[in-house]
């Protein structure tokens, strides 16, 4: 396994930094999608991310069932997943429990001979939700990170399109 986790705000500047490492890396470029199109502006949204990948990038839309798309990557792909924060959201909105899912992405990640960059909002520097829907999401989001954190080979945080190496690949 080798798996790059790339942290930060909205519209920080994760997305564009993840594409141009896998970039720079040999093999099948995959973009594992797990936003749904539920609107006219997330449709918008998901036509001109996929513009900016070009036509070279396989595009695998996972929104429930990320484990599934990453199980079927081989060595020969480098993988985005963009983003887990959505992937965590909707498993959330489908009752599904968020422990038992991240239990399972964790496993299928450690799995995967693939090459994973794997996106997701760091949500704690915000203020404190005003829901408990909205604490629960939040502290489930930093559960999620920290443990990727701890089996991913490289932590990055990204602010303003910089990004910052808060854990250096071995």
């Amino acid at each position: 396994m080798t798996a790059i986790l790339i942290l930060g705000g909205g519209r920080s500047g994760k997305s564009r930094h993840a594409l141009q490492l896998t970039e720079g890396i040999t093999g099948r470029p995959v973009f594992i999608a797990t936003a749904i199109a539920e609107d006219d502006e997330m449709r918008r949204r998901i036509d001109r991310h996929r513009s900016e990948r070009g036509a070279h990038w396989t595009t695998v839309e996972a929104p429930f069932d990320l484990e599934g798309a990453i199980a079927r990557l081989t060595a020969n792909d480098t993988a985005v997943v963009d983003c887990l924060t959505l992937w965590l959201s909707n498993s959330m909105r489908e009752n599904r429990d968020p422990a038992a899912k991240i239990a399972d992405l964790l496993n299928t990640v450690g799995d995967s001979p693939a090459r994973l960059i794997l996106v997701s909002n760091e949500v704690g520097l915000g203020i404190v939700p005003a829901t408990p829907l909205g604490r629960d999401f939040r502290d489930e989001q930093g559960r999620l990170n920290q443990r990727l954190a701890e089996i991913a080979d490289q932590v990055i945080f990204v602010a303003a399109g910089l990004p910052l190496t808060l854990k250096p690949q071995q």
